[in-house]
């Protein structure tokens, strides 16, 4: 199976989130491993140029360690207030079966005794943008692409035996959304 283009290694976030997360990591009293996702991903893992202002993550640690996260680190919370980003628990979210997987460790030299951070390898990220599908999660989709950290073949694949089976409506929507991206990032292949 075809591999995603290899990833920029980072020690540490730019700014301001190497400071937010130091802060957050030494409010924290317990390990918490974050599931991330979304735009931090993107900017931060997959260099994809865009702004951001917030860590959407999924809610699979502890539900204490999630509850505390969010109260230091999230919307309106004192950090927020001094970083101006913050973190968000996703509680609606469509992603492959079996993303814990092919979890990508991030910044696994930061300085952090507590928290750590864990992304969607890039063909499951995509996928999580799929159900949604607004112009933000295609340009995602569109700048994974052509950053060589998507390939088509691996993209449907995963979609049809991973995603695809547990949608519960619009299936056929799904997969017309599908196809556009096909279309929309690899021509080539649309005209063969």
């Amino acid at each position: 199976m075809p591999r995603s283009s290899p990833i920029r290694p980072a020690n540490e976030p730019s700014q301001p989130w190497r400071s937010f997360l130091q802060a957050l990591d030494g409010q924290l009293d317990i390990a918490c491993n974050l599931h991330c996702l979304g735009g931090f991903v993107v900017t931060q893992l997959y260099g994809i140029g865009r702004e951001t202002s917030d860590i959407d993550f999924l809610a699979v640690v502890p539900r204490s360690s999630y509850e505390k996260i969010e109260s230091t680190g999230g919307i309106n919370s004192a950090l927020h207030g001094k970083y101006g980003v913050y973190v968000q628990r996703v509680t609606i979210a469509t992603y492959p079966e079996n993303y814990a997987a092919r979890l990508v460790r991030m910044f696994p030299a930061a300085p952090w005794q507590h928290l750590r951070l864990f992304a969607l390898e890039a063909h499951d990220l995509a996928l999580s943008k799929l159900e949604r599908n607004n112009s933000r999660d295609r340009e995602d989709v569109r700048g994974l692409a052509k950053g060589g950290h998507l390939d088509a073949k691996v993209l449907n694949e995963r979609y049809q035996g991973e995603l695809r089976p547990n949608f519960i409506a619009n299936e056929k929507r799904h997969d017309l959304t599908l196809e556009l991206w096909l279309e929309m990032c690899w021509p080539e292949l649309a005209r063969n």
